[in-house]
């Protein structure tokens, strides 16, 4: 699953026509639809305020609506936009300030496809994964060395705990649960065990190569 990082503004200008896309990520429809209102009430002397939305895992809501524009020329290539860039739970609204020129029905769609994608590429988009969340438990002798090993690894550290022993709950990616045991137990000489707790979805960068891309560090692969 992949979303905008956060809620955010761009805006362009196409022969004095002013097109500012706001972007927000929502969890259903009717907090899609409350943005829209929203954006509609601010911009509420705006030529056109068209929107384009996707929701759910599987992207099975999508809506467009062209606000006036001929149809098809604006919700539609914003809805193509979100669709070409795998993303969810994302609602875009184009507000125009129509500039004097028309900009005939290529260069509508041009324009309104060009101010979501620019906005997506300003804010940034985050990519859910499906990870392991796993246990290392170890004695302190071992922890500081583990702990630096595994903070330097493609593996990612949610936290560590003090008690009697030191654990640190270790992110691996869905798949890699088998992989990581045996890397702990090499670099480790079999003094740490695993233990796996829970599977979730997480958020990542997903300019950040993915750990299952290559091997994690001191595998010797």
């Amino acid at each position: 699953m992949r979303t905008v990082r956060g809620g955010g503004e761009h805006e362009v200008e196409i022969k004095k026509s002013r097109f500012l896309c706001s972007l927000a990520r929502v969890d259903d429809e009717d907090a899609a639809r409350a943005f829209i209102a929203e954006r509609r009430k601010l911009h509420w002397n705006a030529t056109h305020n068209c929107t384009a939305y996707i929701l759910g895992e599987h992207r099975d809501i999508q809506r467009s609506n062209d606000d006036g524009e001929p149809a098809g020329t604006a919700g539609l290539p914003m809805l193509e936009v979100l669709r070409h860039r795998d993303l969810t739970d994302t609602v875009a609204v184009v507000t125009r300030y129509f500039g004097g020129t028309k900009l005939g029905v290529g260069g509508l769609i041009r324009a309104y496809g060009n101010a979501v994608g620019q906005a997506v590429d300003a804010i940034g988009v985050v990519e859910f994964r499906s990870m392991a969340i796993v246990s290392v438990i170890t004695d302190y002798t071992q922890a500081g060395r583990l702990e630096s090993v595994l903070r330097g690894s493609a593996y990612g550290v949610e936290d560590t705990r003090y008690t009697e022993v030191v654990t640190f709950q270790v992110l691996v990616p869905e798949g890699q649960e088998a992989r990581f045991t045996d890397w702990v137990a090499e670099r480790t000489g079999g003094a740490a065990s695993v233990a796996e707790v829970e599977h979730r979805l997480v958020e990542v960068d997903p300019t950040v190569a993915d750990p299952t891309s290559r091997p994690a560090p001191g595998t010797g692969d």
